[in-house]
């Protein structure tokens, strides 16, 4: 059976294509080699080399009609993987999110659509970024889904979540499918357009989609050259050129860190198990982790003197807190997360050792987004 995976040359992708490989399928890649995620020589780059002469790689563009109909020839599966990712960089580069992220999906269905072909199921890369702030449980009100924090409250270093309804801080529950759908960034609407399309599209014309929504995906392999998103690959790079670490808000903010190999594992299960057929899943661990304990975790394990800075700056888009419900992924498809916060750290601090040490550009970034009024 043949995948195509786009965005196949990159983290996820570049993993799960071994996987695949390994389990007897043929795969194709599509991939543009984005110098953001490889480099200004891919050739150089660890991911593109994971997969080079393994597979039949198109260095192609999603957005471009003609990659997208060469990399679907024969193909019987989907992996929709490629996007531009990024919350903060999402808030001003905006029409190349909705470029990449909107209108390549919707020109990869197009030609679904209207072209012969093969494809028997697609899997597309959602993200929990579709929640906002995700589930939260008001002590008057019940269970709330709170829209974006304020800008006057945060700049008093008030950085909880408030009830919608009452404006009084709330508690975090685990944010399941079926909750409200409100993102709070660019990316986070690119990433609801496309699971939206992509299942609209497959019910019309009976293919069956997967879309997963994934939590904060890390592991050995991630970019240490993207200062835009993946918040432990620049830490380490920060640490490795003896950069201090500045930590937002409160340091308080926790995530859902899930380790790569559960993310290739939870794509597999929706390749081959029916009941993934036309659903939508979370994939995290389950657990969360707060930025502090990032920090201080990598920090110890690299032996490093850098210093940590509670800086209590912030960046508009941003949310407080994420942790996936996953009752559903795991009574379906019998997922579970097999790698803890504290292994997975561990291999992934093991392989940051092996690599040579990236340039730091965390700084610039910070100050493309000072300068267009989104962080504080």
């Amino acid at each position: 059976m043949k995948v195509l995976v786009t965005g196949g040359a990159g983290f996820i992708g570049s993993n799960l294509s071994l996987k695949l490989i390994d389990k007897g399928y043929e795969v194709v890649i599509l991939d543009n080699l984005s110098e953001q995620i490889h480099g200004e020589n891919p050739a150089q780059s660890y991911t593109y080399n994971l997969i080079k002469d393994k597979c039949k790689l198109i260095k192609g563009d999603v957005t471009n009609f003609d990659d997208c109909k060469l990399a679907l020839e024969h193909v019987d599966i989907i992996v929709h993987l490629a996007a531009e990712t990024g919350t903060g960089q999402s808030m001003y580069e905006i029409s190349k999110y909705v470029d990449v992220n909107i209108g390549g999906t919707a020109k990869m269905m197009e030609l679904i659509t209207n072209e012969k072909n093969q494809v028997k199921k697609i899997i597309v890369a959602a993200s929990r970024a579709v929640y906002g702030e995700g589930k939260f449980q008001c002590g008057v009100h019940g269970v709330v889904y709170p829209v974006s924090r304020e800008d006057k409250d945060m700049s008093q270093g008030d950085f909880e979540v408030k009830c919608p309804v009452c404006g009084d801080n709330v508690e975090m529950l685990p944010t399941d499918e079926d909750s409200k759908l409100h993102p709070t960034s660019v990316y986070g609407h690119t990433k609801q357009s496309q699971e939206e399309l992509c299942m609209i599209i497959g019910k019309s014309i009976n293919i069956p989609v997967v879309a997963y929504r994934f939590q904060n995906v890390y592991g050995p392999g991630q970019s240490l050259k993207n200062p835009y998103t993946g918040i432990l690959s620049i830490f380490s790079t920060r640490i490795k050129n003896g950069n201090d670490l500045s930590i937002f808000e409160d340091g308080l903010e926790t995530r859902d860190f899930v380790y790569i190999e559960d993310v290739t594992d939870s794509i597999i299960l929706g390749i081959e198990n029916n009941n993934a057929n036309y659903q939508t899943f979370n994939v995290g661990s389950g657990e969360k982790t707060d930025v502090l304990t990032v920090s201080n975790t990598l920090k110890e394990k690299y032996q490093s003197d850098v210093n940590i800075k509670v800086t209590g700056n912030y960046r508009l888009g941003d949310i407080r807190h994420n942790l996936a419900d996953l009752t559903k992924i795991k009574m379906l498809l019998g997922y579970e997360p097999k790698v803890n916060f504290t292994k997975g750290i561990s291999n992934f601090v093991d392989w940051v050792e092996k690599q040579e040490v990236e340039e730091d550009n965390y700084e610039l970034s910070i100050e493309e987004m000072k300068r267009k009024g989104l962080y504080k």
